[in-house]
């Protein structure tokens, strides 16, 4: 099926990049649980080597059934390319490895995941890799701290736990003047709820294991790329635009165009680092978007409703969630998220750290565990979890404070949740 604007989201949640399977007549996707495959010929295999024609050879690489993840992704987001990965932090790790040589620096919001935060701040700095974090919510940050080793922007336009919504639009602006792109994790909002590229951005990367997939039984990470971006207009970048010695001198961007980035991410990163998303969890990944449209619209009606059930109970101290009016960050989630601000959220509960413990350790209906997007309601203390390589003064910087409760409201009987919760804080 061609992926064409005519098409609408509910549609390409179904159908982008898959066909009834040619051999068998299959309509759902084949799981091609296979490590490699037959050439046709020796002409064939080194045409492949060569990038010279597009195929399959090794799954580490490319896979039938990864590819139409891939296809369903970029067409979701408007990209014009996609790479899986084996996890959100692997699509990060190769997003990075193409832009990035050894002594170079990007930017980063400090409101991400805290896994993010510990991945920039501390393993990539085995690869030579320099990162800045700066508070996303004053734009002005990014172009101060703007280096001429500068490669790249990060953000995450829905951050998680603590809600803040980023103007990318503006954060865009910074990077595009700057001569480096913006590179956006829209994995709490997803294509439903935001398209970064439509906004400025040049880059998306997806954890695939939250609300894509949807249903917790499978992990997996995407790279998009808007296909957009100038790689030559200046040298920052010789990942793109130099000779590249593996593939005889071949130049990525003048050989590939607008979707240069993509192919050195697979030829490149992929080939090398090895984090190749497995068949059957892009199958189950698959089997999860389908229904992305219907479960995101549940996700929001009930995240909202119970956000104004805790910001109207004596013992929660705040609530910060982008579709409560009293949100400091609602106006900017209206014009980014307008079909709803999420699922994910956090809430201030009196008492402290003891409390948020008593919270987590008392509900019943909602798991206790270190995810989000599931179809079931989950719930964390991220000072004690999640974000606990942190110390006090980043834990808040990154809104995971001791006095922090993290929810990622699921579809169940919203009556059924806010009971839980308020059995739960009742015991505070």
């Amino acid at each position: 099926m061609a992926d064409t604007p005519s098409y609408g989201f509910e549609t390409l949640a179904v159908h982008a990049g898959a066909a009834p399977d040619p051999v068998t007549g299959s309509r759902a996707t084949p799981i091609h649980q296979t490590t490699a495959f037959v050439f046709d010929d020796v002409d064939h295999a080194a045409s492949l080597f060569n990038l010279q024609v597009f195929g399959n050879i090794y799954t580490r690489l490319t896979n039938p059934t990864v590819a139409v993840l891939e296809q369903r992704l970029a067409g979701l987001e408007g990209g014009r390319g996609a790479v899986a990965a084996a996890s959100g932090h692997s699509a990060q790790m190769m997003a990075f490895h193409v832009l990035m040589e050894a002594g170079d620096h990007f930017i980063a919001a400090k409101q991400l995941y805290g896994g993010s935060l510990t991945q920039f701040g501390q393993s990539f700095k085995k690869f030579g890799w320099d990162a800045t974090t700066v508070d996303a919510t004053n734009v002005q940050n990014f172009r101060d701290a703007m280096r001429p080793n500068t490669k790249a922007i990060f953000i995450e336009n829905l951050a998680n736990p603590g809600g803040v919504v980023v103007d990318v639009e503006a954060v865009a602006a910074v990077a595009h003047e700057a001569g480096v792109p913006l590179i956006v994790d829209n994995t709490l909002a997803t294509p439903f709820l935001a398209r970064p590229f439509e906004w400025g951005a040049d880059i998306v990367v997806h954890s695939l294991t939250k609300f894509l997939g949807g249903h917790g039984n499978s992990l997996g990470g995407m790279v998009v790329e808007s296909g957009k971006f100038d790689w030559a207009q200046n040298d920052k970048y010789p990942s793109l635009t130099e000779p590249n010695a593996s593939y005889h001198g071949l130049k990525f961007y003048e050989t590939f165009g607008d979707m240069a980035y993509s192919v050195a991410i697979r030829a490149q990163s992929l080939r090398d680092l090895g984090p190749a998303l497995s068949p059957m969890n892009a199958f189950l990944i698959l089997t999860g978007i389908e229904t992305l449209p219907l479960r995101m619209e549940r996700h929001c009606d009930n995240a909202l409703k119970v956000a104004e059930f805790l910001e109207a109970h004596p013992k929660v101290d705040w609530v910060s969630y982008a579709g409560l009016k009293s949100s400091r960050f609602y106006d900017l989630g209206k014009k980014y998220l307008p079909r709803g601000a999420g699922a994910v959220f956090t809430f201030g509960v009196k008492g402290g750290f003891e409390s948020g413990v008593t919270i987590v350790e008392n509900v019943e209906l909602i798991s206790h565990l270190a995810n989000i997007g599931d179809t079931r309601s989950l719930i964390i203390h991220p000072a004690s979890t999640t974000h606990r390589q942190l110390g006090e003064a980043e834990l808040i910087a990154a809104g995971a404070g001791p006095d922090v409760v993290r929810l990622s409201v699921g579809i169940e009987t919203v009556d059924d949740i806010i009971r839980d919760l308020d059995q739960a804080l009742s015991r505070v």
